[in-house]
């Protein structure tokens, strides 16, 4: 059996009498997990053990698997550099598992360091099986950094982590490193939302019953509001686990300081072939774009029809027959907003209406946000199904003259200055308070924070 087990752990630096001095001791159920998984990895003598960081090398497209021979690093960042440590780096594993993602078109592999010493995500575990005696000189290591990509994509890069230690051979056990929601409290460094609490439970559910698909297919949102940062970690765990028989067993979770930290350990039994997540998430996923397909509105497929036509073309579609008298017959400015896993993916708009009919305009609009957003590359044709589309139909702009006028949920905003002029439309994801609104809208446009803007509101009607 190449792959012994893994677990889950967090990482917070407070954990360390040397940095907590003292307030470790609040936590002192993930403390004993800890020291009790520490234990055991210890008498499972791994060759090489896997960590996955989000504080390692991150990109958003892209699986950095650390360099070289050896790293060290220290606890310096957070006032503890007695507390140091040097490990020794798999490289043939970290070449083996590159070569197997170049051949299986998952971008990952060793280019691209950009901060060799061991971080703090790393670190953690590191320390305690330090303490727990593992032999430094005897394992080996192998640290990979997060990447912006999606469920499917991690669990694949997950499969080819254990692939490489089955063909070399290896003994290796895999430690998800992941802090999870970062909003539990009030009083806490990031604050309270809702999802804070719905995220801790969700995730602490689905990894203590090994319930692998409900984990890739968390709701987006949640996530996001949540601000967790461990979530990708355990989706490679997942694929590193991909048809092996799995027993799940929750050791500890605490969200003491407003952050929450879970420690689960794994189990891995023989082959089972029922556990094929990759297979059910692509299921999954086709019966939600169905559903959602068979759930949008008229200005939403419009947009679509559109947007598909000219990917596949890069024709302009002509408009549907039968379409409703709204689109038809009114003139209004709209925006067109694309969403990829949860991502922006694209979003062009008109203020005022630059088309003879709203329904054009929408083709327009659709056009740019899939092939003119500055921010992006054009969508492509393996892309179409995974999009998910908004159409926002604007108000009359009303002039304002106070902050006290707008709303976050219910207006957006127009900022103005000179021949500058920004947009930001209304119940944006992440975007809570007037002040980030108009922050946000003055970036748009290149206005300074500090200079003075003329403001409008508007409403929006949003079909999605």
């Amino acid at each position: 059996m190449s792959i012994l087990g893994a677990v889950v752990v967090p990482h917070p630096p407070i954990i360390l009498p040397e940095v907590g001095h003292g307030e470790e001791q609040k936590i002192s159920a993930t403390t004993q997990a800890y020291e009790e998984i520490s234990r055991r990895v210890v008498e499972l003598k791994p060759d090489t053990i896997i960590v996955t960081s989000p504080h390692s090398v991150l990109y958003a497209d892209y699986f950095h698997i650390s360099p070289g021979e050896r790293a060290t690093g220290n606890m310096s960042r957070f006032g503890a550099p007695q507390v140091k440590l040097e490990v020794n780096y798999d490289e043939l594993f970290a070449q083996k598992l590159s070569t197997l993602a170049s051949d299986e078109k998952i971008p990952a592999g060793i280019l691209g360091e950009r901060n060799p010493s061991l971080d703090h995500g790393t670190m953690i575990p590191l320390r305690f099986l330090q303490l727990a005696g593992l032999d430094f000189n005897r394992v080996n290591f192998l640290r990979i950094g997060l990447s912006g990509l999606n469920a499917a994509t991690h669990y694949k890069f997950g499969q080819l982590i254990a692939r490489a230690a089955d063909e070399l051979g290896r003994k290796i056990f895999f430690v998800a490193s992941g802090d999870l929601s970062h909003k539990l409290k009030a009083d806490g460094p990031y604050g309270i939302v809702p999802e804070g609490a719905v995220f801790d439970s969700q995730v602490m559910d689905n990894l203590s019953g090994a319930k692998f698909l409900r984990l890739l297919t968390m709701d987006e949102k949640i996530c996001s509001r949540a601000a967790e940062c461990g979530l990708r970690s355990f989706w490679i765990m997942a694929g590193a686990l991909d048809r092996k028989a799995v027993t799940a067993e929750k050791l500890s979770y605490e969200g003491t300081f407003g952050v929450g930290y879970g420690i689960v350990w794994f189990n891995v039994g023989d082959a089972d072939s029922s556990r094929n997540f990759d297979v059910q998430l692509a299921d999954f996923k086709r019966r939600e774009t169905a559903r959602r397909k068979s759930n949008e509105d008229a200005f939403v497929k419009l947009a679509r029809h559109s947007l598909e036509t000219f990917v596949k073309t890069h024709r302009v579609a002509k408009l549907p027959a039968n379409l409703p008298d709204e689109l038809t017959s009114k003139r209004a400015g709209a925006f067109v907003s694309l969403h990829k896993d949860g991502n922006l993916r694209g979003c062009i708009g008109t203020i005022m209406a630059t088309q003879d009919t709203l329904a054009e305009e929408i083709l327009q609009n659709a056009i740019s946000a899939c092939s003119r957003d500055p921010r992006f590359e054009p969508v492509t044709v393996d892309e179409l199904d995974d999009i998910e589309y908004s159409v926002d139909v604007l108000g009359e702009p009303e002039r304002i003259f106070s902050v006290k006028d707008l709303d976050v949920r219910r207006y957006g905003v127009i900022v103005e200055n000179g021949n500058r002029r920004g947009l930001l439309l209304p119940d944006l994801e992440g975007v809570d308070t007037v002040e980030e609104q108009i922050a946000i809208a003055k970036r748009k446009a290149n206005i300074r924070a500090d200079e003075k803007v003329s403001l409008w509101r508007f409403e929006v009607i949003r079909h999605h």
